[in-house]
């Protein structure tokens, strides 16, 4: 991929001068699911799959863009003296607004640059396409610039970003973890406080596989705010009625079922139930992982599953049929929707000599049911972003 980014490069660019090529991965998450905007804990890994981009320094201020993925658009040129947001940014809003809350962190950048972005990240399917977009950005300008920010605080700026220029009411979760990846582990992280933990992913003769339903969806155009906004309100009602917690994260089951009751509204209960629930879930597959016990954390994946499904109501149809075709295959033991919902991914761990079987027979179930295709494969774990 690095070498068709370069050769677009020179294509729409020219050869003169001296060009960087980055890369900044994509995410899956094994569980935890919208709890990372709740205070919560979540397990993502960042992936090999994910976007690159070829970079060279301009003189004047103009950043001219360009991107694989929508050739169509042509080269769309921002300046660094207008970084406002309007309608017509497209894909372009998230270059803009890293542009922007670097920015707003460390003062105008001096110069602007050419830059042609492309990966191999399918787009809108729940694997960070968009934060790997930004994270990737706020890396290039940091190497670029000599800024000298770290990890952190790359992150922190990428969800800025997306939070205050895009409009996405997304957690720190996708950000973090595209940052501080790392080859063969997990990240396990508690969104509230940022403390960490790289837990190594010993599968043994199991691998992660990811279905692609399908069928995007868009974050700014979903329901992902609502449910934001209907968390939020659970635990506004719980801290007028006495609860000392400062997020939803804060409580246990046994809390939350003592006091659910003060949650007259059932909609409002239940989307506080997921999120209680999966936070305690991720804390008992984490450990079910470090104790090598694949079989409690696939029984974890799947109340995961039925939890978004039936408690949070992120699943559908799609994500439906393929974590229900997956659980009937033999060699299986867990599956679950992965990322915001409404569409995008599912994930499964598998037996090694099942995988084709599984593949098929997935496939097959989904057709029948869906009309249309699955594309499935292999997940491999990778690291943050760097020079390549």
């Amino acid at each position: 991929m690095k070498e068709i980014v370069e050769e677009k490069f020179k294509e729409i660019f020219g050869t003169e001068g001296r060009f960087k090529t980055y890369f900044a991965p994509g995410r899956v998450n094994l569980i935890g699911e919208h709890t990372d905007y709740n205070g919560g804990h979540v397990f993502p890994c960042a992936l090999t799959l994910g976007t690159y981009a070829t970079v060279r320094q301009r003189e004047d201020r103009n950043v001219n863009l360009y991107s694989t993925n929508f050739e169509d658009k042509g080269i769309i040129t921002v300046s660094l003296d207008n970084l406002k947001a309007t309608e017509s940014d497209g894909w372009t809003k998230y270059i803009k607004g890293v542009l922007w809350a670097i920015s707003e962190k460390v003062g105008p950048l001096e110069h602007g640059f050419d830059v042609i972005y492309g990966g191999n990240l399918p787009i809108g399917v729940g694997l960070s396409s968009s934060a790997s977009l930004s994270v990737l950005t706020a890396y290039i300008i940091n190497d670029s610039f000599k800024l000298k920010l770290d990890a952190t605080e790359l992150a922190l700026i990428s969800k800025k970003a997306e939070n205050e220029f895009v409009g996405i009411n997304c957690g720190i979760m996708d950000q973090f973890v595209i940052t501080k990846g790392k080859e063969n582990t997990a990240l396990y992280l508690n969104t509230a406080t940022l403390e960490y933990e790289y837990v190594p992913i010993n599968l043994e003769n199991y691998r992660i596989l990811i279905m692609n339903s399908k069928k995007k969806r868009s974050l700014e155009n979903s329901k992902y705010n609502i449910r934001r906004t209907e968390c939020e309100t659970a635990l506004e009602i719980f801290k007028q009625n006495g609860l000392k917690i400062h997020t939803l994260g804060d409580l246990t089951k046994e809390q939350f079922e003592e006091n659910k009751h003060l949650l007259e509204d059932e909609i409002i209960r239940k989307r506080a139930k997921h999120a209680v629930y999966e936070n305690e879930r991720t804390k008992e597959a984490v450990d079910a992982l470090k104790n090598n016990d694949l079989i409690k954390f696939g029984e974890l994946m799947l109340e995961s599953h039925k939890s978004l499904k039936e408690d949070y109501e992120v699943s559908c149809l799609e994500l439906d049929t393929l974590v229900d075709a997956a659980m009937q295959q033999e060699g299986v033991i867990g599956a679950r929707m992965t990322g915001a919902g409404f569409g995008g991914c599912a994930i499964s761990i598998v037996k090694k000599s099942k995988i084709d079987k599984f593949m098929q027979n997935v496939r097959k179930i989904y057709k029948e049911n869906c009309d249309y295709y699955t594309d499935i494969f292999i997940v491999e774990v990778g690291s943050g972003p760097h020079i390549v």
